[in-house]
């Protein structure tokens, strides 16, 4: 697993008077419509941002993930979020007030760069992802969507990238229905694209 550092140092976050929070699965950290109120910065687990249909779709926009943060662009602008954050696994963040939040990066021109850096990354494979999806063949929308996810997470080797996923969250990731999912998973498994193992895909 390659080394995931925080995009702001723990320590400095606390000493500017952060909170350490537990979510346990399935909990909101915060929901669309919200106003943003605080900074969050995961230190371990795993959040999805994603928006959910009238009609009971999910769609899921981003998995951060250890030292990421959460829609931390919403905190410079005077709107609601327009997305939720949900804990995919049981989750400890660090959250701390907007206000300290943006005291603490006026302060320091190198924590605002990081940061910039950081949304600049992060906002490059979300085009590159939304590229991926709107691929007319399901079986290249998942290819490449797993692609991209690998290439994110910085592991290179055939088969050394777990998909953290289920299949009915590929298919929330990828606009597919989870029905087409399992069909090209399952070619893809017959190509020896991808290997089975336990019900894990890796790719």
């Amino acid at each position: 697993m390659p080394d995931i550092t925080m995009i702001i140092d723990e320590e400095l976050l606390l000493s500017s008077g952060a909170e350490l929070m537990k979510y346990a699965i399935n909990d909101a950290v915060f929901k669309e419509g919200d106003m943003p109120k605080y900074y969050f910065q995961i230190k371990t687990g795993t959040v999805k941002i994603n928006n959910y249909h009238e009609d009971g779709r999910e769609i899921i926009h981003s998995v951060p993930f250890d030292g990421h943060c959460l829609v931390e662009s919403a905190l410079f602008i005077d709107k609601a979020y327009p997305v939720n954050a949900v804990a995919m696994t049981g989750c400890e963040i660090i959250r701390l007030e907007k206000s300290k939040f943006l005291s603490l990066i006026g302060s320091s021109p190198h924590l605002m760069s990081k940061l910039y850096s950081y949304t600049a990354e992060r906002m490059y494979y979300r085009h590159v992802m939304m590229n991926n999806i709107s691929a007319s063949d399901p079986g290249t929308k998942v290819k490449r969507v797993m692609e991209s996810l690998k290439s994110y997470n910085q592991y290179t080797s055939k088969y050394s990238y777990q998909f953290p996923f289920t299949r009915q969250q590929l298919a929330s990731l990828t606009g597919l229905c989870v029905e087409t999912v399992i069909r090209v998973v399952k070619k893809m498994e017959r190509e020896k694209t991808v290997r089975i193992q336990n019900g894990k895909i890796f790719y």
